[in-house]
């Protein structure tokens, strides 16, 4: 009646191998793991102490957890115990969740990039890559941080304002309040401020010491002692945090007191639809077929300043640049088209106003410069009703970079009697503009590659390339918020992402191909 079932009989075979299909991904893991070489985790472990679990071993659960949608430390060694995919990876090994997070956070720091590499490899060995064009884009992730515990870096700085200028009206009143010879600041402690600007936490406190060492001498000066009170437990504290505050928040205009190294970002999965910002970090890679080519990970929320570090760590890492960049007009500005120029990368990416261009409007509208006219022999422009603009004077912008902009400004001679004057400007006196003429020059470059058949071909096969890599974490794998704190911390998180992307995207072209033979 029913087939034969027991629990307290011996079966065989024994070896968890013989459970796992042939075509699963577990050995597409364990497969490529297997191929790197031991010497890739010496530099993780100096020795010593007692025996540590196999690198490889927790490599290989690492990434599988990650191809299953399992972040948590605790479910990872959970599904060591239980699942027969992992128990297999392990070879029955159990592992704690201690040591797996320990391992992917810390041991890896500085190997992780390198076993990232070294499968790559693997991936142009077996031609599923072939470095030639790198489709580059950003997104924003959110950071394991208070969504409340913000600090802004402009109101931090008119606060310390604030506290200096008190600062120095409180010295000012013990100076009017000493009339003695000997008086405590009669030209020691109030010049040593400097002005209420540049007063720093470390001069007040010297200046501190100065007043408590005076007051041992008169201890009933009740001004002074007052003074010092205030400056101890109130004034001082404050400067030495808003000059911390300003400190870690370095060119960022706000970080979070939970993870300092996250900023305030607007994300695009705003639920309340309200603009709210979020702690996060921005997230780039570069993708090719659809696998990960490179990633980086910055405090920026811009894509247009993550471009060059972006590139340059990808050259360290890979020993080489892509021939061809392709982009979305995030990434458009003239320091990057600069920048491609320099180290001889082939640039398809779009600027600000390329698909404003193509409508009508902008075509018909008058008051924009780029439907006027440029001599370059004379440097003058002629806008839409004839009228001469001269250049006058040559301006110089310095960015963040060191990357220097000049600008040239030209002006109109007399602009009162043109009748177009109110749809051109809304200026008192004549029209004025300020060109780049260099970027306008790249941009003239970048329209006639975007408009070529190649150029067209790979914009439109950009629009499938990250974007599809970033709707697999965020959406398929349900990765929307990191586990971990911290700049280095949060980069491995998402080596470990894009490694396990790779393998599953390798598993499925795998199939693909044996599928593709077989027809």
């Amino acid at each position: 009646m029913y087939i034969q079932y027991t629990m307290d009989q011996l079966f065989l075979p024994m070896d968890l191998e013989t459970d796992i299909p042939e075509n699963h991904l577990v050995r597409v893991v364990n497969d490529a793991v297997n191929r790197l070489s031991d010497s890739i985790f010496y530099s993780a472990y100096p020795g010593g102490g007692r025996h540590s679990y196999h690198p490889k071993m927790l490599t290989k659960i690492i990434i599988y957890a990650y191809t299953q949608r399992i972040y948590s430390s605790r479910k990872i060694a959970k599904a060591a115990r239980e699942n027969i995919m992992f128990m297999w990876l392990a070879g029955r090994q159990q592992p704690d969740f201690r040591t797996i997070n320990r391992f992917r956070s810390e041991r890896m720091k500085d190997v992780l990039e390198t076993v990232f590499t070294h499968v790559l490899e693997l991936l142009v060995q077996e031609q599923y890559v072939s470095l030639e064009h790198y489709f580059l884009d950003g997104t924003k992730l959110e950071a394991n941080a208070n969504r409340y515990t913000f600090v802004w870096k402009k109101a931090v700085v008119k606060y310390q304002a604030k506290l200096q200028e008190k600062v120095h009206t409180l010295f000012q009143a013990i100076e009017a309040a000493e009339s003695e010879e000997d008086a405590l600041h009669s030209g020691t402690d109030l010049p040593e401020l400097g002005e209420a600007s540049a007063l720093t936490a470390e001069k007040l406190e010297k200046a501190v010491q100065q007043l408590e060492k005076s007051l041992q001498e008169k201890p009933k000066n009740k001004i002074v002692k007052k003074a010092v009170r205030q400056l101890r437990k109130d004034l001082l504290p404050r400067l030495q945090k808003y000059e911390y505050q300003i400190q870690t928040a370095g060119e960022r205009n706000s970080y979070s007191k939970t993870d300092p190294d996250a900023t305030f970002m607007r994300m695009k999965e705003d639920h309340m639809r309200n603009g709210q910002l979020k702690p996060g970090y921005n997230v780039q890679i570069g993708t090719e077929n659809q696998f990960v080519l490179g990633y980086t990970v910055h405090q920026r929320p811009t894509d247009t300043k993550c471009l060059k570090p972006h590139l340059d760590h990808l050259e360290e890492t890979l020993g080489k640049r892509p021939k061809t960049v392709i982009a979305d007009a995030g990434y458009g500005s003239e320091e990057n088209y600069s920048y491609f120029e320099e180290k001889n990368i082939q640039a398809i990416v779009k600027y600000g106003t390329y698909h404003k261009e193509k409508t009508r409007a902008f075509q018909q509208a008058i008051n924009k410069v780029d439907n006027w006219s440029y001599n370059e022999t004379e440097d003058t422009w002629t806008c839409a009703a004839g009228k001469i603009l001269r250049f006058r004077y040559e301006s110089e912008t310095i960015t963040e970079s060191g990357y220097t902009i000049r600008t040239r400004h030209y002006r109109s001679e007399d602009c009162s009697a043109c009748p177009l004057k109110a749809t051109c400007t809304k200026a008192k006196g004549n029209r004025e503009i300020a060109i780049s003429l260099t970027y306008m020059r790249q941009k003239n470059e970048m329209r006639e590659r975007l408009r070529s058949e190649e150029g067209y071909t790979l914009s439109v096969q950009r629009m499938t390339e990250p974007e599809s890599v970033f709707g697999q974490i965020k959406n398929n794998r349900g990765f929307r918020r990191f586990l971990l704190r911290g700049l280095q911390k949060v980069s491995l998180e998402v080596g470990w992402l894009c490694l396990a992307h790779n393998l599953l995207k390798k598993a499925a072209m795998t199939e693909k191909r044996k599928k593709d033979k077989a027809r």
